[in-house]
């Protein structure tokens, strides 16, 4: 609200890059300059309102110094309390207190108790002068531009102007010769001076935010109103006990930065708690929390035939960075990139980091679709700048997905879920920008109620891991389990992989939802690997993880947290998603092996993987489609494809698994064919995590070990 600056994060002047600013150079710290204070376009409406302000606060600063005579401020000026006046001012100018992280609430200057002490013993002349003082120096201090300076001068004045003209009204007329001390009956009069000093800073400062930002007026009066007041309401009435300590003992006047200091401090914390819990604590920019209010602000405030756009972005070689420099660089590197967004964006943008390299951009009030395009255009050039970091220069770039309001969705997770549709269609097309179009989302009304079930489902852990295990056809040992993913809905009941795992794939809970069933298996285990039970975890990914840089480190962390192997971890991946995009996910899939994660090609023969192909993969297994597995007593062409598919794995020195192993017959086909392992419900069904540990103890215990390998070999169950 009422302020001595513009409460908005580098002051009234226009970003980089935006429609009304100039665009900033990349520096040599992949810095682009900051251009933020070059000032509104001429001609603008912001610009004719802050000209307009300014001229005519200036003027009332020039006409009120003119009514102070020479003789009056050289006698006040040989006083000792009118330099402690003044430091104070400028002190308190310099230290403002800050009673909120949000951008429109700003912060309340300690100096207005000061000025308007001021004001009311010496009068008008004086009070201007001291502030105007104030805010040069703060200007200089902080490297304010000029056009910001004036304003503020401007505002103060004004400010200062009206709250006399109301002391006048009530007859206190007070001059450097002729102070003015309040009594008990003058409370009306400082009521009423205070009360104009605060709505004049509030109209004219929020007036230049709604212009500066693109937004209503009273949006921005309601949102600051409050926590401004109440600062407002303890200084300004803290200022007649100032006066009559100035008038009585001057030397007391410095004991009131105590109590200004305890204020200072104490909203400086709770601004603090509040910034953490809205923003992101590496860049700085707001989080999800803070993105969901703004959007919610944005959509109730929408005017007709205007839209609201909400752009996910997510950076395509970020994974380069942290693989070859590490974490650390890799952290410098995401605030290059939360610096070039924020100066590449509007007015009144918001720019979120949503975690990882995911980061959001909202428009709380664009045209059209084109507009957002070129905002998302303006993203990935800033983005492609080359960045040098440890001597060495990175190329990044960025894949946007965009979603509108209202047509493409009416609340915020619908705007984020379709958006991140969108965005994954331009990561996946290389095309680097992509709008939400229908035809290419499945998301019915349906699995979009399904979507925000499985959203909770995560929260609340209702999700469940149950464990099959892969048997060795030669002699039944158990050469790992494979982690199968169940839930069982409170109204639906039990609702099948194959029809949430797909829906979250097309959306933004895809991540989160490995990140859990990844978490939950390690977890798993951890515990059986520090039992005795050294049993290796299959994990299957999806299209969505390949392409999440954030893969290896989470699995990483989770390796290295719980003590455990990188053979206590497999991911299984389908050969269609190595089709699809061979080249990317094929040096993800390379990272993963260096770390030593084995990796298993899952439902092979479905796919049209060549040998050649098959060749450049770095799986250490091959996993037979369960569709051909299941007829290879009924069909010889199944029987056929199966047994090419075995001597193909083994020529390539991997293991073979076949999936869909339903009879003992079967298994002895397979284990005839000389394939390596199998899966189903003949040699094992899916089990809960105990049910599990139970059958690993039995199956894995001297007395079952050493049997004879005829008799242990075609066990079923356990």
């Amino acid at each position: 609200m009422p302020s001595s600056r513009i409460p908005v994060p580098a002051g009234i002047s226009l970003p980089a890059n935006s429609p009304s600013g100039g665009r900033g150079s990349s520096s040599a710290t992949g810095y682009p300059a900051d251009t933020r204070d070059t000032g509104p376009r001429p001609g603008s409406p912001l610009w004719s309102y802050l000209a307009g302000v300014t001229a005519i606060g200036c003027t009332a600063l020039v006409v009120a110094q003119i009514r102070l005579g020479l003789d009056e401020l050289v006698q006040i000026g040989g006083t000792p309390l009118f330099w402690m006046l003044a430091a104070l001012v400028v002190l308190g100018e310099l230290r403002p207190v800050m009673v909120s992280s949000s951008t429109l609430v700003g912060g309340t200057p300690t100096s207005t108790m000061f000025t308007f002490a001021v004001l009311m013993h010496y009068g008008l002349p004086m009070a201007a002068l001291l502030q105007a003082v104030a805010v040069i120096v703060s200007g200089l201090v902080n490297r304010r531009a000029w056009h910001r300076v004036a304003f503020n001068i401007a505002q103060v004045t004004l400010a200062c102007t009206a709250a006399a003209v109301m002391l006048g009204l009530f007859g206190v007329r007070s001059t450097p010769l002729l102070p003015w001390t309040p009594r008990g009956g003058d409370i009306p009069a400082i009521v009423a001076a205070g009360l104009a000093y605060f709505a004049v800073r509030a109209l004219l400062v929020s007036a230049a935010v709604a212009l500066h930002e693109r937004r209503p007026a009273l949006r921005v009066i309601r949102a600051s109103i409050g926590p401004q007041a109440l600062v407002y309401g303890a200084l300004l009435g803290l200022a007649p006990l100032v006066v009559v300590v100035m008038s009585h003992s001057p030397a007391l006047v410095p004991l009131f930065v105590a109590p200004l200091a305890a204020v200072y401090f104490t909203a400086t914390m709770s601004m603090r708690r509040d910034h953490q819990a809205m923003h992101d604590g590496l860049t700085g920019l707001p989080n999800r929390k803070m993105l969901i209010l703004r959007t919610e602000e944005a959509l109730a405030e929408a005017r007709e035939r205007e839209r609201v756009g909400l752009l996910l972005l997510d950076l395509d070689r970020f994974k380069e960075v942290n693989d070859t420099l590490g974490h650390p660089v890799g952290d410098r590197l995401l605030q290059i990139v939360a610096h070039r967004l924020t100066h590449s964006v509007r007015p009144g943008d918001v720019v979120a980091r949503l975690g990882g390299d995911e980061f959001a951009v909202l428009l709380p009030s664009i045209r059209d679709a084109h507009a957002a395009k070129e905002v998302a255009s303006r993203l990935r050039v800033a983005l492609t700048e080359p960045v040098r970091l440890e001597g060495m220069t990175f190329d990044l770039d960025a894949s946007i997905g965009i979603a509108l309001f209202p047509d493409d969705a009416p609340d915020f997770e619908l705007l984020l879920q379709r958006s991140d549709v969108a965005m994954y269609l331009a990561k996946e097309g290389r095309t680097g920008v992509e709008f939400y179009l229908a035809d290419k989302d499945r998301n019915s009304p349906e699995r979009l109620s399904l979507l925000g079930d499985l959203r909770r489902a995560i929260d609340t852990d209702e999700l469940e891991l149950h464990y099959q295990p892969k048997v060795s056809l030669d002699d039944g040992h158990v050469e790992g389990v494979e982690a199968l993913l169940r839930w069982w809905h409170p109204v639906r009941g039990p609702i099948s992989p194959g029809e949430f795992v797909p829906l979250a794939e097309q959306s933004y809970l895809m991540r989160e939802l490995t990140k859990h069933v990844i978490d939950q298996a390690l977890d798993q285990a951890a515990e059986w690997w520090h039992a005795g039970l050294d049993v290796p975890i299959s994990v299957n990914v999806s299209a969505r993880d390949l392409l999440d840089s954030g893969l290896p480190d989470q699995l990483e962390a989770g390796l290295e947290r719980l003590e455990l192997p990188a053979e206590a971890i497999r991911l299984e991946v389908t050969e269609r998603i190595l089709m699809t995009d061979q080249a990317y996910t094929a040096d993800t899939i390379r990272t993963l092996a260096g770390m030593g994660v084995q990796l298993a090609l899952d439902d092979f023969g479905t796919g049209y993987s060549s040998l050649v192909r098959l060749q450049r993969l770095p799986v250490s297994e091959v996993k037979i489609d369960g569709s051909f597995v299941r007829r290879l007593a009924e069909s010889p062409d199944d029987e056929r494809i199966v047994r090419s598919i075995i001597d193909l794995v083994r020529s390539l020195g991997l293991r073979s698994v076949a999936e869909g192993v339903e009879s003992g017959d079967i298994a002895a086909r397979l284990r005839d064919m000389g394939c390596h392992a199998g899966q189903g419900w003949w040699l094992a069904e899916p089990m809960p995590a105990d049910e599990t540990t139970v059958w690993l103890r039995a199956r894995l215990s001297p007395a079952f070990t050493s049997r004879p390998r005829g008799v242990a070999r075609l066990t079923p169950g356990g």
